[in-house]
């Protein structure tokens, strides 16, 4: 046996040792990646019910109570409008 059999060899041994590793992560990874698949197909579709479920409720509870809110806001400001002029006239009478 010379040097150069048993560095081909190792060559040899070394290449094979490279192509199972390779095929096993492969494996591996296409595992993790259907696992993944999976959940990620189940995040979409919690995702999409929580949109359905968030537009629903700006759509008949967020807009109208806005809506509430702002007529009492314009009310309240009418008022405090209204109370000014009256007292501008009850201090001009005053003074």
């Amino acid at each position: 046996m010379s040097f150069d059999w048993l560095r081909d060899l190792v060559i040899c041994i070394l290449g094979l040792v490279t192509t199972v590793v390779l095929i096993f992560i492969a494996v591996l990874l296409y595992s993790l990646y259907r696992r993944t698949k999976s959940i990620l197909d189940s995040v979409k579709t919690t995702v999409r019910t929580i949109q359905v479920m968030s537009s629903y409720v700006e759509e008949e509870v967020v807009k109208p109570v806005i809506q509430i809110v702002a007529f009492i806001h314009g009310i309240r400001q009418g008022i405090g409008t209204i109370s000014k002029f009256f007292e501008k006239k009850r201090r001009g009478k005053n003074e």
